[in-house]
């Protein structure tokens, strides 16, 4: 949620207005754009919430990641079943030489079922495994969500400075235009020196060379907002900057952390590995198999009566005798593999909760400035920049002194629009470290 901030937006020149008025062509120009913009879908302008909602609207990554979820959730089900059972069928004891099925006693036409038991602990330790796995991944795809907020944030505001730094710069150039010209008129009446004429054009030529760097950078910040948003990156952004929720205390959002689905994703492996190792002690106990089946004989015995059919049961059980080279290694790599899981958790917590400290401090110090440049700086840039134009037309400043003036003021405006971008980047890294809404 946005709350449009009250203070005002960045300061323009107060003298400026005058100058303007000079440029009518300029003035029906910034009159008439907003029509057209409104005229054309393309040029409507995107605002932070609306890059979110595309960005995160069917994003690939996390769909992969959730998709992986309910692939382990669809195996912790499987692994859980007993294997299927076996059938067998044959003929036993069948005379090779001079006979047929009836002429030896002992052949049988044989059916038999075979089902193996694996060890419940075994099956068990399995599903829970794969249940694991499906839980990190779950939670990994809201990392990830996470993170393409953040980063859609941060690219959405990369392009707000540069638009805005590109507008206060086009803002300022019909004054140095203005400037030039004034200067050159006092030069022809002697009043100035051909240095003042060379100071302003320079000046001039350095705006508009800063105008080509700006646009060079905003079309690279473009590209980079297209990877999560497409061809909308490249539509125009507001003018306002929506001012971001105050952010909680430091050690609540501390407290926030461990709801953190990178780290539940990190305990959801440690839960994964536990399960294996879960797996690899329970190698150790034997497994058993059960055999039925049923043997048909035909013919009949010396004594006339039809030959009985057979039944036969039987019990297969695992001895796992040899187990130092292959039980006691896996439950030992299965072991490595928990305490490994359980340090990447721990170096994990401490990286998350170092990033949240210093955001915070960024975030704390970026409020403080603010203050500053909108209660005195601001404010003082401008006062001086208009002092020094009023004593240049009095004859009481040099060109270099305008200049000066009317240049820090501008760069006081483009701090500030500075300012106020990494002020809001540091909210869009504690709301993602924080699970801060939107």
């Amino acid at each position: 949620m946005y709350v449009i901030s009250g203070r005002a937006p960045e300061h323009n020149y107060p003298c400026r207005l005058k100058c303007l008025a000079k440029f009518p062509s300029l003035l029906l120009m910034l009159a008439v754009s907003p029509i057209a913009l409104a005229n054309s879908d393309t040029s409507i302008p995107l605002s932070i919430a609306e890059a979110e909602t595309i960005a995160l609207q069917a994003e690939p990554g996390y769909l992969a990641l959730q998709a992986e979820a309910e692939a382990f959730g669809e195996r912790a089900v499987a692994a859980g079943q007993l294997p299927d059972p076996a059938l067998r069928i044959g003929v036993a004891n069948y005379p090779i030489e001079d006979g047929g099925f009836s002429t030896e006693g002992m052949t049988q036409a044989q059916f038999g079922f075979r089902q193996h038991f694996p060890r419940k602990v075994v099956r068990q330790s399995r599903t829970d495994r794969y249940e694991h796995l499906s839980a990190g991944r779950a939670a990994g795809a809201q990392a990830r969500y996470r993170d393409v907020l953040a980063a859609t944030r941060e690219a959405w505001l990369d392009n707000y400075y540069w638009h805005r730094s590109i507008a206060l710069l086009e803002l300022s150039r019909p004054f140095f235009e203005d400037l030039l010209a004034t200067t050159r008129s006092h030069y022809a009446l002697g009043r100035k020196s051909q240095f003042d004429v060379l100071q302003a054009e320079l000046e001039l030529q350095r705006l508009d060379d800063r105008l080509i760097e700006a646009g060079r950078v905003r079309r690279a910040a473009q590209a980079s907002l297209s990877q999560w948003l497409g061809d909308a990156a490249y539509r125009p952004i507001p003018n306002v900057l929506a001012d971001w929720p105050i952010v909680p205390p430091v050690e609540e959002l501390r407290s926030r952390l461990q709801e953190h689905p990178a780290l539940q994703a990190a305990d959801a492996r440690i839960a994964a590995q536990q399960s294996a190792v879960d797996l690899a002690d329970a190698g150790k106990k034997p497994e058993w198999t059960l055999d039925v089946g049923y043997g048909y004989r035909e013919g009949s015995l010396p004594s006339g009566e039809p030959r009985s059919d057979f039944v036969s049961l039987s019990v297969t059980v695992g001895l796992p005798m040899f187990s130092e080279n292959r039980q006691d290694r896996e439950l030992a790599a299965a072991l490595a593999d928990r305490s490994a899981a359980r340090s990447s958790r721990q170096r994990l917590l401490a990286e998350l909760n170092s990033a949240l400290l210093s955001e915070h401090a960024r975030w704390t110090e970026h409020t403080r400035r603010m203050t500053l440049y909108e209660s005195q700086i601001l404010r003082t840039s401008a006062a001086s920049a208009d002092a020094a134009l009023l004593a240049y037309r009095n004859d009481a400043a040099d060109v270099a002194d305008v200049l000066r003036g009317s240049l820090e003021n501008l760069e006081a405006q483009l701090d500030y629009v500075r300012l106020r971008v990494e002020r809001a980047k540091s909210f869009v890294a504690l709301a993602n470290l924080g699970g801060l809404s939107r």
